[in-house]
């Protein structure tokens, strides 16, 4: 049995305890209690979230947990002596200590932080190195692992980071068999970025959304402007003008955007050469696509397959 503690500070947003339902969700494949889950406070009791609901704890004291779960809030303020006292002891008795988007405030607050590679709610990635200056932040992370820390972007990214720290214990199916019970559209590792290219093109017509997801389904072909237009049953100058008022960029350079997001998650979940990636997602040949790389994450397709494979090491 897996012991995990959820640390929860006044003010927490509930979407921190949606990680809660992956542990839950291998105690019902399972049949048994796998995971051991207790919800935490400074003094126990109830405490209430962002909404003003109250959530029963029990006190922070005992450190005979696996896994410490530190949760986040809109707007992290402060932690208490006691419970930055109770951070740095569990560091010392526990395997992992973890994050859920602002609980890095936390973590940072008790020196958990310094030196190591961090990643919170893009939002506030900049504030927490502001104020932190020792963490090395990589703000475009879904989460991080570095050591026996582990720290998560937004808070639908604690779900994500829960299914991680599920695979290192149980194994890469039990992983996926949660993920479908879920019913997520697909798991997220850990280097892949916290935006979407799709989320951040916004189109706002049914039209131009089709033809996003028409060029989402076919990245291995040429995708020409004639060939959205008629996913989107409009005439190529229509649909050119029509998706620039919507995305604000040209019909090209939202394919580029989407297809470097495909090859990135390639890259990271996958030992296909760099060859088989570009061929995958439509790049015409490896060099256009390391252009494409350094133009969207400032570096090559190499460095980001070598850092999530250090990361699955770790």
């Amino acid at each position: 049995m897996i012991k995990v503690g959820f640390l929860v500070c006044p003010g927490f947003q509930m979407m921190s305890l949606a990680a809660l339902s992956a542990f839950e969700m291998v105690n019902f494949t399972t049949g048994e209690t796998t995971y051991d889950i207790e919800v935490l406070s400074e003094t126990g009791g109830p405490v209430l979230n962002s909404l003003g609901m109250a959530l029963e704890t029990k006190p922070i004291g005992s450190l005979g947990y696996d896994t410490l779960v530190v949760t986040g809030a809109l707007d992290p303020q402060p932690a208490t002596s006691a419970v930055l006292d109770y951070v740095r002891s569990a560091a010392e008795h526990c395997r992992r200590i973890t994050s859920i988007c602002t609980g890095a405030f936390v973590l940072a607050e008790a020196g958990l932080l310094d030196g190591r590679r961090a990643t919170t709610h893009w939002y506030l990635a900049r504030r927490l190195l502001a104020k932190f200056p020792k963490i090395k932040m990589e703000e475009d992370r879904i989460f991080i692992i570095d050591g026996p820390i582990w720290t998560s972007a937004g808070m639908s990214a604690g779900v994500d980071l829960a299914l991680g720290l599920i695979e290192k214990d149980l194994g890469a199916e039990m992983a996926r068999s949660v993920a479908r019970k879920l019913v997520l559209y697909h798991r997220r590792a850990g280097g892949q970025s916290q935006h979407s290219a799709l989320l951040e093109m916004d189109a706002k017509s049914d039209r131009i959304q089709t033809a996003l997801d028409y060029a989402r389904r076919n990245l291995r072909t040429e995708l020409t402007v004639e060939q959205l237009a008629e996913a989107a049953h409009l005439s190529p100058r229509q649909f050119s003008r029509a998706f620039r008022a919507e995305t604000g960029q040209s019909p090209a350079k939202a394919v580029e955007h989407l297809r470097v997001e495909a090859a990135r998650l390639m890259m990271e979940q996958s030992r296909h050469s760099i060859d088989v990636v570009a061929a995958e997602t439509g790049f015409a040949d490896r060099e256009r696509m390391r252009r494409a790389f350094l133009r969207a994450f400032g570096q090559p397709p190499q460095a980001i397959r070598r850092a999530a494979r250090d990361e699955a090491l770790v």
